[in-house]
């Protein structure tokens, strides 16, 4: 998996779609850091999610998560 600054990706989108479109994974890089942001993968390799076990809860407990859920690093490290 090559990581790619986003000016070069805009440069070359063509050339990096076909590199995919073969099977490549590409990570989109962004801004001085280069804190990478996305990953471009072939569409036959994205899978939807499957839902997970809750472990000793199974059949106990159930727990949705709604589409606009998000917490922060910070958040979940102090859970």
């Amino acid at each position: 998996m090559k990581a790619i600054p986003i000016g070069e990706f805009k440069t070359n989108f063509s050339s990096i779609l076909e590199r995919v479109k073969k099977g490549e994974k590409v990570v989109i890089s962004f801004g001085k850091k280069k804190e990478k942001v996305a990953v471009l993968v072939p569409f036959k390799d994205d899978k939807p999610q499957k839902s997970r076990k809750l472990g000793l809860l199974k059949g106990k407990v159930k727990c949705i998560f709604k589409e606009d859920f998000q917490i922060s690093d910070e958040e979940l490290l102090s859970l």
